[in-house]
């Protein structure tokens, strides 16, 4: 089987310009003209990107701020061109990479929606078929005669990923953009998309959300300094990920290396338990976090990114943390034989995040031994609370 994509060795250049002239005068603004060009900086925002893509895969692009994945998207969607390398795409392309983009904000709704499909290659009686979809999934409904200058950019959201999803393209590009929709919205697209995959059909989707990656991607490219480091099933992608700016030992250590931190060290003393014992949690937390009244949460996952847990130190009576040092214990952790990952939260209340540092580090129970509890028939993608100790 041919992939729908094939990426060879894109590479895109940008020129920066070094000198900097706030304010010029008539005369300096002549002289500028008779003196040498202008110094430039070549800024390589891809560099050597190869991968191949084939029908039906969900493919996440994952990366820091800066990494090329707009860059990338914008590449293979033919809003800008390669600076070398070459795309051979062989099906039809949609793209939702910023709240509007290829709608008219003169037009209406229902225009839009048409000329979109058009865009896309689609015949008045195509775009006709899908509209009630469209308008269902979208709930623009009401306003979907109103021009779209004077839609929120939530509804604007909406109703560009109906048409995206709806109009059945081939390949689907996904940006961001969903983190300007509220979470109920979200799970809806992510829904949708997770749909559009098992259709036959394929979808690359760029986010932060490494826990929303790792459960529609079946692959993920890891963009860093616009080259591709890694490319492979998800949850290796994004542990590659995480080890791009910190570094985790043999030993169950994690290593915070990034600068606005609130863990700046996690270890786990012992990574192989059994069911029924308790699992200890070193965590160090940066000097300047200290007497804070901080939230403190770790979710614990199972290989395939489902929620399975989480521990908190949160209640009517949480105090201040006033020791560099923290030791959380799941006492008697009542799970099956597998591997879990754990991830770290922090915040000034349940609401104001400071951090959060998703699948960093993980622990296997080995066996369940003779440890039997009246809720060991609890199912492993269930969410408990679970009984914890925070020192």
């Amino acid at each position: 089987m041919k992939p729908i994509l094939e990426i060879q060795t894109i590479s895109k250049k940008f020129s920066i310009n070094k000198q900097q002239e706030p304010y010029l005068s008539l005369r300096e603004h002549l002289k500028k003209i008779f003196k040498s060009k202008e110094k430039h900086e070549d800024f390589w925002a891809l560099k050597d990107v190869s991968f191949d893509v084939y029908p039906g895969e969900s493919i996440g692009i994952i990366g820091k701020n800066g990494a090329g994945k707009s860059t990338l998207l914008k590449i293979l969607s033919k809003i800008t061109p390669p600076t070398s390398g070459k795309i051979i795409s062989r099906g039809r392309i949609a793209s939702l990479l910023e709240v509007g983009t290829g709608f008219h904000p003169e037009l209406t709704g229902r225009e839009n929606i048409y000329l979109n499909g058009s865009i896309l290659g689609l015949r008045r009686a195509e775009i006709t078929k899908h509209f009630d979809a469209i308008i269902d999934f979208s709930g623009v409904e009401q306003f979907i005669d109103t021009p779209l200058k004077r839609y929120s950019s939530g509804m604007q959201l909406r109703l560009a990923f109906a048409v995206a999803a709806h109009l059945e393209p081939e390949v689907l590009i996904i940006d961001e953009v969903l983190a300007v929709g509220d979470a109920e919205f979200q799970k809806k697209c992510l829904g949708k998309m997770g749909e559009v995959s098992k259709s036959g059909r394929t979808v690359l989707f760029v986010s932060h959300d490494l826990e929303a990656v790792t459960k529609l991607c079946t692959k993920s490219v890891v963009l860093h300094k616009g080259r591709m480091e890694f490319f492979d099933i998800s949850l290796k992608a994004t542990e590659f990920y995480h080890n791009l700016s910190k570094t985790s030992d043999t030993n169950g250590s994690f290593y915070n290396q990034e600068d606005q931190i609130f863990f700046e060290k996690i270890t786990i003393p012992n990574r192989t338990i059994n069911t029924g014992d308790d699992l200890e949690i070193d965590i160090e937390i940066l000097q300047k976090h200290l007497q804070k009244n901080a939230v403190l949460n770790v979710n614990i996952t199972d290989h395939m990114g489902n929620l399975i847990a989480h521990m908190i130190n949160y209640d009517d009576n949480h105090q201040t943390i006033q020791s560099k040092t923290i030791k959380a214990t799941i006492n008697e952790i009542n799970l099956p034989i597998g591997i879990y990952n754990l991830s770290f939260w922090a915040g000034l209340d349940s609401f104001t995040p400071i951090e959060h540092l998703p699948n960093i580090l993980s622990f296997e129970i080995k066996s369940v031994g003779h440890y039997i509890k009246r809720n060991s028939n609890v199912p492993p993608n269930a969410r408990m609370i679970l009984k914890s100790k925070w020192e």
